[in-house]
């Protein structure tokens, strides 16, 4: 009598700093048919040392980490580890960090606060190979790479590297320069460096400009969030 074929198990990794939040993923995803979560880690320097004793197949990140972003450790396994299928989960609105995850290297990025059958279709779309993101960022990502929007503030916050766009969100906390040097333990003369290219790519007359416009998308983007 034949057998049926063995369905392939994905093996998941999951990186999150709180340890309830671990568990219960722990718990959907080996609900899942064909996944199986292997191990967890709570910050960046332990997924990167289990990650060298068992390779997964996906690995689900969080944006906050204790040591280092989810943004870097991305980055870093890209490229130390590219056949590992990278998903982010995060409270972070998607409209600030899902464009900087997939350019990290992301396949994917989904809220924590969304259902747990859109987290179940983003693990079997990143397994299969796919790209994994709600309409809206799918929106973004074309407008980021057809160019529209060109000359609006609002579209360019794509071109700031993590370390500027760090540095806008502080100022739009409306913190002064050595405020944001010590917060962020840089010197305040790299601060008014990072300012200045800040106002260049989002195209700012000056550094007040860059203030008052920094605060309203601040404030305007804490409204949006649920």
């Amino acid at each position: 009598m034949n057998q049926p074929p063995v369905q392939p198990v994905c093996r998941v990794a999951i990186v999150d700093d709180h340890t309830l939040m671990r568990e219960g993923i722990r718990l959907f995803v080996n609900s899942l048919d064909g996944f199986e979560c292997v191990w967890q880690a709570a910050s960046c320097r332990e997924a990167i040392g289990q990650i060298e004793q068992d390779l997964p197949d996906l690995m689900i990140v969080d944006i906050t980490l204790p040591d280092r972003t989810g943004l870097e450790l991305i980055k870093d396994l890209s490229v130390s580890h590219p056949e590992v299928a990278l998903l982010v989960l995060s409270m972070h609105d998607e409209k600030l960090y899902a464009l900087r995850a997939l350019k990290a290297g992301a396949k994917g990025y989904v809220m924590k606060h969304a259902p747990h059958q859109d987290l179940e279709a983003s693990l079997r779309k990143v397994a299969a190979g796919g790209i994994a993101v709600s309409s809206v960022i799918s929106d973004m990502v074309v407008g980021a790479f057809s160019g529209s929007g060109k000359g609006r503030p609002d579209q360019e916050i794509h071109t700031l590297t993590d370390r500027e766009f760090e540095i806008f969100q502080e100022i739009g906390k409306g913190l002064s320069t050595n405020d944001i040097a010590t917060a962020l333990k840089i010197s305040p003369k790299t601060v008014d460096v990072h300012r200045l290219n800040i106002r260049t790519k989002l195209r700012l007359e000056d550094g007040g400009a860059l203030t008052r416009w920094a605060i309203r998308w601040m404030e305007a983007s804490r409204q949006e969030q649920p």
